[in-house]
């Protein structure tokens, strides 16, 4: 069974549950790459609910360095893209920043709102884990 799948239950500990929201949208992103880990998905996340930011807000409202919030948000990039880190995601495009000639700003790609809507489709599809 997929990982997109969200019926099937889990076995812990000799007890079934079935996967919960945040679980299931980490395995959707995880299906992508095998290197799309945690800090790549925060990363996503923040571009996502603040499309058009730079990298020092990115930082900021990550709480990470400069430095550390521009790798993961270049593992994002498309291949081929100035700056773009492997994975080569092809999440997120950077664009001129008109305020900042050296800056850029963060926007989704066609995948990244693809895989947005997936999120907010589990999200909003969420349901509470089965107690045993």
């Amino acid at each position: 069974m997929s990982s997109l799948e969200l019926a099937a239950p889990v076995r812990t500990g000799g007890r079934m549950r079935r996967k919960n929201t945040l679980l299931k949208c980490l395995e959707i992103c995880r299906d992508l790459h095998p290197n799309f880990g945690l800090p790549d998905v925060i990363a996503f996340l923040y571009v996502c609910e603040n499309e058009g930011l730079t990298m020092a807000e990115l930082a900021y409202v990550s709480q990470h360095a400069v430095a550390t919030a521009s790798r993961r948000v270049r593992s994002l990039g498309p291949e081929g893209q100035p700056g773009s880190l492997e994975p080569y995601l092809g999440l997120v495009d950077f664009t001129p920043n008109p305020d900042d000639e050296r800056g850029r700003l963060m926007r989704l790609t066609a995948e990244g709102r693809a895989l947005r809507d997936r999120l907010d489709q589990v999200i909003g599809d969420a349901v509470a884990i089965a107690q045993a």
